[in-house]
């Protein structure tokens, strides 16, 4: 399987001549979800869920599906009839070769006086999991982990252990549009080898664009 970063919190993982991208939202490039066979959307907000960039691969490929939690699949599912399925916590799927377990439920607290919204995270052949907005820790080893390094909800620390307690191989950054061109300097010292330890996990950063085998 290979994984390309995209903009911001949205990869893609193609396997076998078949694509799934998830969280192609706002803040991710323009076409970055067209070519897709699998669609996931972790939750509504929109750095993660663009409307207009789904309805452009649902429109350019008949055959492509979405999976996603029920506030975004009631956006899409009328013009899309059989197309959209919603999932939550505890669902498995297979679609175009790839497995896909559902984990979490919650997005995480932004401050107390912001109303929490629903999240799910996504498990990938039993080996990627992308958390969306939340620490979730999934059942089960993961391989490779999509790493929400910097959002108005967490702080190094929380990620650091979150490194920790999933331990994964690799932790791979994601939601990591906000950050300056200086973030490497503080992020790759307090992540890498040299930092305060995250369980022995490998950290990549990749350039949007850029591929990794996994």
């Amino acid at each position: 399987m290979e994984l390309t970063k995209k903009g911001h919190s949205c990869v893609r993982l193609a396997k076998d001549g078949a694509v799934l991208v998830v969280d192609p939202g706002g803040f991710s490039e323009e076409d970055a979800a067209l070519g897709a066979d699998v669609l996931l959307v972790t939750h509504e907000h929109p750095d993660h869920f663009d409307e207009g960039r789904l309805r452009a691969a649902l429109d350019a490929d008949p055959a492509a599906r979405l999976w996603t939690l029920r506030s975004v699949a009631e956006r899409l599912s009328g013009a899309y009839p059989g197309r959209v399925h919603t999932v939550g916590e505890g669902d498995v799927v297979s679609a175009a070769g790839f497995e896909v377990e559902v984990h979490g439920q919650w997005h995480a607290v932004i401050h107390p006086d912001i109303p929490r919204i629903t999240n799910v995270g996504y498990l990938v052949d039993g080996a990627v999991f992308h958390p969306g907005d939340a620490l979730t820790v999934p059942d089960g080893g993961v391989d490779t982990l999509l790493l929400p390094v910097m959002a108005p909800w967490n702080k190094l620390s929380e990620v650091i252990d979150y490194v920790r307690e999933v331990a994964p191989r690799r932790a791979v950054d994601v939601h990591d549009g906000l950050l300056s061109d200086l973030a490497p300097l503080v992020y790759d010292r307090m992540l890498g080898p040299d930092g305060p330890g995250v369980g022995g996990a490998e950290h990549i950063r990749l350039d949007p664009g850029a591929s990794l085998a996994l």
